[in-house]
Formats: structure tokens, sequence, C-alpha cells
């Protein structure tokens, strides 16, 4: 098999992605840092049978590993990660403008505990070391409310199987939405896993522990919408 048809055979197997991956035209600065600051930070695709260690992925030692699925603008992740600089950080999204806003954070706070990975979070699920992930955030997913659309919904039970494998024990998830479809879908799918026990459900932001900042999108929808926030922790092995 030449290289060509090896890649061309990967690449049919991965799974199908329907969200965005391009917005407005980027500014000079921001395709100055996706040119230059992407490469250093990015995490490449892995192949299929890659078993990685996350800490390794770091410049120096980390005390434990977080992933942030779909950091949006990137606000939550930075915020995170200048709290907790001990922690290293792993950030999917495959939106280039987000990616890019990430990285002017990552460099306007001098951030070195953030790794990127640019892509599809399903193709690097997989070979994560298991237990390798102290918390999971998906926060404000696409919430693909048309129910031919369901099976496109992040949370779900081959995904939250993934994360029960990925998660140490008491490991968080954190997921949040406004969306009344999603907030149904999520909960009733959290609920039925018997490795997550409920933490907190709630609508009463002042609930949520100190260190869980508001997204931009959050931040927006606020004033007119009452998002619910789902705090699971892995139950032990």
């Amino acid at each position: 098999m030449s290289k060509n048809d090896h890649t061309e055979s990967a690449a049919a197997l991965r799974p199908r992605f329907f969200g965005r991956r391009r917005g407005k035209t980027l500014r000079r600065n921001a395709l100055g840092l996706i040119d230059g600051l992407l490469p250093r930070l990015a995490i490449a695709i892995p192949e299929p049978n890659d078993h990685v260690d996350p800490r390794l992925m770091f410049s120096g030692p980390v005390g434990e590993v977080w992933l942030e699925v779909g950091f949006g603008g990137g606000e939550h992740l930075a915020e995170l990660a200048e709290s907790h600089p001990h922690h290293g950080l792993i950030g999917a999204e495959v939106f280039r403008n987000g990616v890019a806003s990430l990285l002017a954070h990552i460099q306007g706070r001098g951030l070195d505990n953030i790794r990127i990975f640019p892509e599809d979070i399903r193709l690097l699920l997989p070979v994560l070391d298991e237990a390798s992930l102290g918390r999971v955030f998906v926060l404000f997913p696409d919430p693909w409310p048309k129910t031919k659309h369901a099976e496109r919904r992040f949370i779900g039970p081959d995904i939250l199987d993934q994360l029960a494998r990925l998660l140490s024990d008491g490991g968080q998830l954190r997921v949040a939405s406004d969306d009344p479809v999603y907030v149904d879908w999520a909960g009733r799918h959290l609920h039925a896993h018997p490795a997550f026990e409920r933490v907190l459900a709630t609508t009463d932001r002042s609930l949520l522990p100190a260190d869980w900042p508001a997204t931009r999108y959050e931040q927006k929808c606020l004033a007119s919408k009452h998002p619910t926030f789902f705090l699971f922790r892995r139950r032990p092995r």
C-alpha cells in the first residue's frame, strides 16, 4: 500500500464530523498565532493503535491533566490554566477562529500549561491512557435539537463509556447547556451510566464550585436563559 493509499484509508475510518471549522476571515495577528504559536502547542492526530500518556504532552511535570471538549473562545480554559498552573490542560476545538482566540489568551497571559488538539476529539480519546484525566469539561456543546440529529450529540453512551475509562477515580465530568432538549438528553444519559454519580444538577450558578469560570457563551445567554449545570464524579473502579 502506498503512503497516499494509507492516508486515504485512515481518513475513511475517521468519524464523520458535522460542526463548523471556519468562520470570519482571521486578522493578521490571529493568522500569525495560527502559523507561529499553534505548531508548538498542537497535539498531532494519533495513529489508532497508539497509547498516549497525556502528562507527557507538557514541557514539565504536571499534577493532573484536564480536558475541555469544544472550548469555544478559550476563556474558560485559559482561566483554569492560569489559576491552576501545576496542572496540564488540553483543549479540543475544530473551529479555527476559536483556536485563534485561545492562542491570544495563551500569549497574552504567558501560559505554558495548555496543549491544543485542533481536531475532532473522538480521534484522541481512544488512545489516551486509562484513568489519565482528572477532569473533563463539556460546556454548551452544539445541542443538535432535531430528533433526526440526536446521534450527533456529544454526550451519549459511547462517549460516556470512553470518559469513564479515561477519568481517574473521583474525577469530575462537568457539563452545561442552555438548550432544554440537550439538558434532558444529557441528564438522562449521565444518570443512567453506572460509572458516574451525580454531585449536582442545578440552574443556580452560585452553587457551582469556585473554580468554574463562565464561558463567553454562558455570559451572553445568562440574561435571557437559565442554563443547567451538571457535575458528575467517576465512581471508584
